[in-house]
């Protein structure tokens, strides 16, 4: 196992794979860096360098019971990519990773970033308040926080299904898929994804889309269930300086996974780029 002690003594497990410009991927909540498998073996065999990490409190990862913030976050992240000396790299965050790729970019990613994307991203930011009306209702992120705090197995098993989009009128559940996402949740730990929920839904990256130069992808399944498409995909690229957009209607919110071969391609069209 490849880890990275940090400045505060948690343990960062990470993989990075091969040579060439360096891609790293940002997970999403509650799972690991194993989620990016799809992602991993494409981009490897497409001759880049694939480096993906355990967030804190996550997988592999140390199980933290403080920092479990998107601050702490990007600064891990950029721990991580000066041990390793990424330089012209491409950050690819999904979900709550993808605010956390725009937070490291924007506070740390000056002289080593190349390009960032924004897969189902919980950016600019998902909950309910006076400047965001459209959001999500708190009491939504207070059920997770519930489940999550009291019968976190079984919440997890049940989560998975609008997650994939498993609960769609013709599309067939993978089993398969869902028992991994239960397995990457299970192997975290339940404060810090307890607190995780905080950071990715009151977390506002509103300044940080807004002060980020480098080109920055944004991709989002339209009948995501789990991070709304208008409320963040949209505005998101709407606030970035130099942003595209690429929604796809029908798609999950875990469509890295149901629709890898899409998101690839399109993800290595706008690396090439």
């Amino acid at each position: 196992m490849s880890t990275l002690k940090l400045k505060d003594g948690t343990e960062i497990y990470y993989k990075d794979w091969g040579t060439g410009q360096p891609i790293v991927f940002h997970h999403g909540w509650p799972l690991s860096s194993d989620d990016w498998d799809a992602q991993m073996m494409f981009f490897l065999k497409e001759g880049y360098r694939v480096i993906a990490h355990d967030r804190r409190g996550h997988g592999r990862s140390t199980q933290t019971a403080e920092g479990n913030d998107m601050d702490t976050y990007a600064a891990d992240v950029a721990e991580l990519a000066q041990a390793l000396d990424l330089k012209d790299a491409i950050h690819i965050g999904h979900s709550t990773g993808g605010g956390e790729v725009i937070r490291y970019v924007a506070k740390h990613g000056e002289g080593r970033v190349a390009k960032a994307v924004l897969i189902s991203a919980v950016t600019p930011i998902m909950v309910q308040n006076e400047n965001n009306p459209d959001g999500v209702p708190l009491a939504v992120f207070d059920g997770i926080r519930e489940g999550v705090a009291t019968k976190r197995p079984q919440f997890f098993h049940d989560f998975t299904d609008a997650f994939y989009g498993y609960n769609r009128e013709g599309v067939e559940a993978q089993q398969g898929v869902k028992n991994n996402w239960w397995r990457q949740g299970m192997m975290g730990g339940i404060k810090a994804h307890y607190d995780c929920i905080k950071a990715f839904s009151e977390t506002d990256f509103t300044e940080d889309l807004k002060s980020v130069d480098v080109p920055v992808l944004v991709l989002h399944g339209e009948d995501d269930q789990i991070v709304p498409f208008e409320t963040t995909g949209v505005r998101a690229a709407k606030l970035l300086k130099n942003g595209k957009l690429i929604s796809y209607p029908g798609f999950p919110h875990g469509m890295p996974t149901t629709e890898a071969a899409t998101i690839n391609k399109d993800l290595l069209a706008f690396i090439k780029a």
